[in-house]
């Protein structure tokens, strides 16, 4: 008699190049969950997701009767749901700086991240600058530490890495010389099992 595979009550429709669905398709490969992806491209949206999502938008999380539309919500949402490994330091003075980081990236490197993607010439070539020198000035702290500000794998490292592995396609070389510890950290993310994992098939190629 063969095995029956149980059904995921998850549901996650996820951007295929987005780097804010990406950052959450790494949680769930972290935390091992079993959840259906539907993969979204480009302005192509699955009806249902509509009536899922006043915003329409990716990524979106349906977990039973519980649907979430913003990507640091879902993640914290999976990393109390399923506790193990924790992804948040347990002492709340260490949560609330990781929140706080999470909270910069989102203000300052998400944006410049959009205007690559989007903006005109003049725009682009302005945030690719501002993206650069921002990441040359955060190498230092890898030279102590293994992860963002932490000796542990983080929510925070979730938000960055998906950024980190897009700098080729956003036109981003970093001087080799200047962020050596940077480097070795994004080769301590690209490793993970769990970051392989996550990678959708329009990401592989960005390094392929």
């Amino acid at each position: 008699m063969g095995v029956v595979a149980k059904r995921s009550s998850m549901t996650f429709y996820s951007g295929s190049d987005d780097h804010f669905s990406h950052r959450v398709r790494i949680v769930l490969a972290e935390k091992g969950v079993a959840v259906d992806i539907v993969e979204v491209n480009g302005d192509r949206r699955p009806e249902e997701l509509a009536d899922l999502n006043p915003y329409n938008s990716v990524p979106t999380l349906l977990d039973r009767d519980l649907v979430l539309y913003e990507s640091k919500v879902m993640m914290e949402y999976l990393d109390e749901r399923f506790p193990h490994p924790p992804l948040l330091p347990v002492y709340p003075v260490a949560r609330a700086q990781s929140r706080l980081w999470m909270h910069r990236i989102e203000r300052e490197w998400c944006p410049l991240v959009e205007q690559i993607e989007q903006g005109g010439k003049k725009d682009v070539e302005k945030s690719r600058k501002e993206l650069r020198e921002s990441l040359v000035g955060i190498s230092p702290i890898f030279e102590d530490v293994p992860y963002f500000m932490s000796e542990e794998f983080s929510l925070v490292d979730c938000c960055i890495a998906p950024i980190l592995w897009r700098l080729p396609e956003l036109g981003i070389e970093l001087p080799e010389k200047q962020v050596k510890p940077l480097i070795s950290y994004m080769e301590r993310l690209f490793e993970r099992d769990a970051f392989i994992a996550s990678l959708s098939e329009r990401e592989r190629e960005i390094r392929a």
